[in-house]
């Protein structure tokens, strides 16, 4: 389920757990612009929170970002741990989203 079909985006804590409620048993893609700014600034904890809470579901989210140095070197770095992550996946592409959840 891609997230802008059904109206979901994460501009804040509030957010994430209407996601994660919409997306159980489906999964969910979120593309760079369902996110708000603060996602993407660590020291605010919504990226981790939003991680945390589809782990926690064992819910599949791909978070689609095309170039993700362009967010800063802690926010790559986030990408990077999660490349093979079994939960929460970072890709580069709406084609790498699709297969991901589909395997």
């Amino acid at each position: 389920m891609i997230a802008a079909d059904r109206g979901i985006s994460i501009q804040s804590r509030d957010d994430i757990s209407d996601a994660v409620g919409a997306s159980l048993g489906r999964g969910l893609i979120l593309l760079e612009n369902d996110l708000g700014s603060e996602f993407f600034d660590l020291r605010t904890g919504l990226a981790g929170e939003l991680i945390q809470k589809f782990v926690n579901y064992r819910t599949r989210v791909a978070i689609v970002i095309a170039a993700p140095d362009g967010h800063g070197a802690r926010f790559a770095e986030l990408v990077y741990e999660h490349a093979t992550h079994p939960t929460v996946r970072f890709v580069r592409s709406l084609d790498d989203a699709m297969q991901w959840m589909q395997t």
